[in-house]
Parts: C-alpha cells; sequence; structure tokens
C-alpha cells in the first residue's frame, strides 16, 4: 500500500467513478483498476461493489475513508513542516465554510493569509448547515470549518473557535423606500415582500416571525442558495433578512441595509479536530483566533 494508492482510492469516491476519477487524476483508467485491485489485495478487503459500469464504496471502503484522508494529510504534514523549516511555503488549506460565514469572515481572513502567506492556496468547500459543516472536518474531508448557527456552538471531539457575533439585518432594492443606516422594528415591515430561505434556518425562522407580526407582508420568493438572494433584492423582487456579513457588499451593489431590533444573531464558529492540522491550516486557525481577539475587544 502506499500514498499513490490511497490518493486513487479517494478520487474515485470523490467523483463517483473510476473513468471521472481516472480523468481528474490524468491516468489510464486500466492503471487506475490495477491501483485498485492491488490495494484491495493488500488490504484482504473489497472497497467498492462494481454495478454495470458503475461502482457503489464498500462498507469496508467507508470505514477506511476517514483513516485514508488522514494519512495523506499527515503526508502533506510532514512535506509542509519540511517547507516550514524556513518558514511556510506551498500546500493548500481546506476549510468548509457555511454561505453566509463564507462572505465574512472568511473574505477577510483568506485576504489577510494571503498577504502573510502568498503560496499557500485556501481551498474552500460549501456547507450548507452547521451538519455538514461538521461532517466535512469529521470525516477529515476538510481541515477547519466556518460555520454559523442560532446559538454558540458546541461539539464532542471537535475544537470550537467562537469567532464573531452578526446580527440579522434587513436588504431593501436601490431605490427603495427603506433609508439605509436606519433602524427597525419588525412593524415597520409591513406590507412589503420578502425574499426568504427555506424553512429550517434562522434566516426563516425570523421571516414568519415577520409575516406573523404584520398586515400585508408576504413571501415572494423562496430560494434554497443564499447567494440567490442578494441579486433577487437589486432586481426589485422583494427585501430580505441577511446577517450582517452582507452588509458590506449589498451596499456596495447599491442596496440598503437597515438594522432590526430587536434581532436574534448569527454565532459563527471556526472548528476543528484537536489534531492532524497542516502547518497551513494552524498558521489560518491562528489568524482567525486574532481575528476573533479584535473583533470581541471591538465590541466590549
Amino acid at each position: 500500500m502506499d500514498a499513490r494508492q490511497l490518493e486513487y482510492f479517494l478520487a474515485i469516491v470523490e467523483h463517483g467513478g473510476f473513468s471521472k476519477a481516472a480523468a481528474a487524476l490524468h491516468v489510464a483508467q486500466p492503471s487506475l483498476s490495477q491501483a485498485m485491485a492491488n490495494l484491495e489485495a493488500d488490504l484482504g478487503v473489497s472497497l467498492f461493489h462494481r454495478m454495470g459500469r458503475g461502482v457503489v464504496l464498500s462498507e469496508a471502503g467507508a470505514e477506511l475513508l476517514e483513516p485514508s484522508r488522514r494519512v495523506l494529510r499527515d503526508l502533506a504534514a510532514v512535506r509542509d513542516r519540511a517547507a516550514a523549516l524556513s518558514g511556510l511555503h506551498g500546500g493548500t488549506v481546506e476549510v468548509a465554510a457555511m454561505p453566509s460565514p463564507g462572505i465574512e469572515p472568511l473574505t477577510t481572513l483568506i485576504h489577510r493569509f494571503n498577504e502573510l502567506h502568498p503560496t499557500v492556496t485556501v481551498s474552500s468547500r460549501a456547507a450548507f448547515t452547521p451538519e455538514e459543516a461538521v461532517e466535512l472536518v469529521r470525516s477529515g474531508a476538510c481541515e477547519l470549518g466556518l460555520l454559523g448557527a442560532a446559538s454558540p456552538v458546541a461539539l464532542a471531539g471537535i475544537d470550537v473557535l467562537p469567532v464573531e457575533e452578526q446580527p440579522f439585518v434587513v436588504v431593501a432594492p436601490p431605490d427603495g423606500d427603506l433609508v439605509d443606516g436606519a433602524t427597525l422594528r419588525p412593524e415597520d415591515l409591513g406590507g412589503h415582500k420578502l425574499i426568504a430561505s427555506r424553512r429550517g434556518s434562522l434566516m426563516r425562522t425570523i421571516v414568519d416571525d415577520i409575516t406573523a407580526q404584520t398586515t400585508g407582508t408576504d413571501i415572494v420568493a423562496v430560494v434554497d442558495h443564499r447567494t440567490s438572494i442578494l441579486p433577487l433584492v437589486l432586481t426589485g423582487v422583494g427585501l430580505a433578512v441577511l446577517p450582517a456579513s452582507w452588509t458590506r457588499l449589498a451596499r456596495r451593489c447599491g442596496a440598503a441595509v437597515a438594522s432590526i431590533e430587536p434581532t436574534a444573531h448569527l454565532h459563527v464558529a471556526m472548528i476543528s479536530l484537536p489534531a492532524h492540522l497542516t502547518p497551513g491550516a494552524r498558521a489560518f486557525l491562528e489568524l482567525t483566533r486574532s481575528y476573533a481577539r479584535r473583533k470581541g475587544s471591538r465590541q466590549s
């Protein structure tokens, strides 16, 4: 068994089959198949069930996913540590990020990290719920996870770094009747059209509370992808309730942003496993810690 075989194994899982994995790896499919046959022979288990032209991960293969990812990550850590003897050079930091924290603070963190370590790549992977972010970190698919939740995050077996609390704001179309910088109460939104996410999110809970407290307030669009919300606002479809992380981008696009009182807060946290962090991930985590300290000092 060698690192190349593990890399091939994970590529087949990631791309959903041998042919797509071979294309992504730029290797001939027979070579990939032979490497997997050799790995299965070494391990004494079948990693995949062959079904026609496709494959399905076996129970043994599923059990070996996380250890395989950690082996490759540890090998990368050895290479990165050797490079780190003369400073942090090269490598990739893999971060799972939910949509709103993926706007901010991730933009600021990547910008600052790139200034400090220009040769290290930050790879951000989408997670649409806190549970998805946690699973990507637990499974080893990502070293770090940036998530937002309705309450402070506490997880067994995972290190949690509280980063900031983001209040929710109302984002309105340009040239509308909402004054930028104003402070609104839910009843002030009566009669407006609202854009919402699907049920189950904190954003949707706030919107549902507003519609319950007001008259003539309707939800006119429900979207899965948070990145669709701001374009819908800008075209005049309706107002949206978003975490404050969207404020700077919304204003740059010409939208008006108003505070809500009272409002809930999105609790943003960076999560990681207690061990197995590459030097790049540790550097990114330390940068996030410094960011959180500065945010805390400004709010106190």
